[in-house]
């Protein structure tokens, strides 16, 4: 019992870990490398700042039940995380339109020089349907190398659940 209780504490440090190197190489992509990320990008962070907070919660968890019920909220947050990825990687191959304003191209109006000047953003923004290569070598965009992290990270979590529900039952013999 204790293993398996120990194993899934690993599984939910290492999510933490997970979401620290992707939210990190997102950092070094943007602020180093000059990568400009689209509104989608910017939401598609969303999942990974709270896998942090839940893989520290996971791993200090006082009762191995708490860790089990944060577990389940790391795969749905996964889940979400896996389903933006699927949802930017379609608008980046052309499958389906962008479902955020943010992503078209700003509209200037103005009759004047200085209305249109003033009309235009602050921040010049990335379109959503350009994908961005973080190796310019590999064919895939950061969108979906994050969908498959998310994905690998949901089978992690789900093979230490498992074994964390097997050794439950065998105690409890059920």
């Amino acid at each position: 019992m204790r293993d398996a209780a120990r194993t899934l504490r690993m599984a939910m440090a290492a999510t933490g870990v997970a979401a620290i190197v992707a939210l990190g190489l997102v950092w070094w992509a943007e602020h180093v490398q000059g990568m400009v990320p689209c509104e989608l990008c910017l939401i598609e962070r969303w999942p990974w700042r709270v896998l942090l907070v839940l893989g520290v919660v996971g791993v200090f968890a006082p009762r191995p039940r708490l860790v089990r019920g944060v577990a389940a909220v790391s795969v749905a947050t996964l889940g979400v995380g896996v389903g933006l990825a699927v949802l930017h990687g379609g608008v980046e191959q052309g499958w389906w339109p962008s479902p955020l304003p943010q992503c078209h191209a700003p509209h200037i109006t103005g009759r004047t020089f200085a209305e249109r000047f003033a009309s235009m953003p602050l921040r010049p923004a990335k379109p959503c349907d350009a994908p961005s290569y973080l190796l310019p070598a590999v064919p895939v965009s950061m969108t979906v190398m994050g969908g498959i992290a998310a994905a690998a990270l949901i089978g992690l979590l789900a093979a230490a659940a498992f074994r964390d529900a097997s050794a439950v039952r065998a105690r409890t013999g059920s």
